[in-house]
C-alpha cells in the first residue's frame, strides 16, 4: 500500500485563485497595463509564477517593464498572499484522517520555496510534514525534482508514494517521477480538459479522494 501522498498546493490544497488574481492585478496597475479577469489568471497558473506574469502582461517578457512589473506582483503577493487564501471544502478534514490512519504527507509546488513553507506552517503544518518550492538548484515542475527532494525529505521511496494535482503540469509531474496521478477536478482545470489530457483516475471532492488514496469508502 502506498503511504506517502505528495500534493500540489495551489488548485489542489489551498484555493488562491483570489490573491493571486489581485495580486497580477495589482502589479499590471501599477506599469499601465490591462487588468485581468479571474478565469484569465486561473487558466495561466500552474506553471510558475514567472510564467504567470509572462501570459499576463502585454507582450510579456519582452515587454520593457517586465521584470520591474514581475518584481512589484512578487512584492504584493508576497504579503498578501494568505488575505482570500484557504483549503477546498473537505482537505483539512482529509489530511487529519491521513494522519490519523498513518499516512505521511508532502507539498510540491511551482510557487516559491518561501511562499510555500509559509503557506504550509500557516494552513497545515499539523498535517503535512514537508512542503518544497521552486529554488535554486531544484528545476519547477513537470521536472521531477521537487517530488524527488519530498521523497528524499520523507525517507520514501516512488512506489510508496501517490501524487495528487489538478493541472498538465501535474499529469506530467507525476509520469516523469514514476508514481500513480489521481486528478482533482476542482481546481484550475476543469474536468474535461483533464480527459482530454489522458488523466486515468479524476476524483471530484475530498471524499472521493480519500476512497482512491486509502482504497476505502467514506461512511455517511
Amino acid at each position: 500500500m502506498r503511504k506517502t501522498v505528495i500534493f500540489d498546493l495551489d488548485g489542489t490544497l489551498l484555493d488562491t485563485l483570489e490573491d493571486l488574481w489581485r495580486s497580477v492585478n495589482a502589479a499590471l496597475e501599477v506599469f499601465g497595463c490591462p487588468g485581468r479577469t479571474k478565469e484569465q489568471v486561473r487558466q495561466a497558473v500552474g506553471n510558475g509564477v514567472r510564467n504567470l506574469m509572462r501570459l499576463s502582461m502585454p507582450a510579456g517578457e519582452e515587454h520593457p517593464d517586465f521584470e520591474a512589473c514581475f518584481h512589484a506582483f512578487q512584492e504584493h503577493y508576497a504579503e498578501h498572499l494568505n488575505d482570500h487564501t484557504g483549503p477546498y471544502e473537505g482537505i483539512m478534514e482529509l489530511l487529519a484522517k491521513l494522519r490519523e490512519e498513518g499516512y505521511t504527507c508532502a507539498i510540491v509546488s511551482n510557487k516559491s520555496d518561501h511562499a510555500v513553507k509559509e503557506l504550509n506552517r500557516r494552513i497545515f503544518g499539523e498535517y503535512i510534514a514537508t512542503a518544497i518550492g521552486e529554488c535554486e538548484g531544484i528545476r519547477r515542475k513537470p521536472a521531477p525534482d521537487t517530488v524527488f527532494a519530498a521523497m528524499r525529505e520523507l525517507g520514501a521511496d516512488r512506489e510508496d508514494c501517490i501524487y495528487v494535482g489538478d493541472s498538465e503540469v501535474d499529469l506530467l509531474t507525476a509520469k516523469n517521477s514514476g508514481v500513480p496521478c489521481i486528478a482533482v477536478s476542482w481546481g484550475f482545470r476543469d474536468k474535461s480538459v483533464l480527459e482530454e489530457l489522458g488523466a486515468e483516475c479524476i476524483v471530484d471532492d475530498a471524499g472521493e479522494l480519500y476512497e482512491r488514496i486509502t482504497g476505502r469508502e467514506t461512511k455517511g
